[in-house]
């Protein structure tokens, strides 16, 4: 099952956090100083690093959900 990436740009504070914890979901802009979404639809395989990513923003921007539920 895929699941869900909610992300709200509007509460990043521009950690990176995100990128860090999972580089295959998240990429970075420099010039606005914001986490970008690279995709919100995220294969099971990619679970951990999304929920990683989740609880290592400060700002909690990131939720995860499965696709059921979103």
């Amino acid at each position: 099952m895929a699941i869900i990436v909610k992300f709200d740009p509007s509460k990043c504070q521009g950690y990176a956090n995100c990128l860090i914890e999972a580089p295959e979901i998240w990429d970075f802009d420099e010039d606005d100083d914001v986490a970008l979404l690279l995709q919100e639809v995220v294969p099971e395989s990619l679970r951990a690093k999304a929920e990683a990513s989740a609880r290592g923003c400060p700002a909690h921007a990131i939720a995860v959900e499965n696709q059921s539920d979103a």
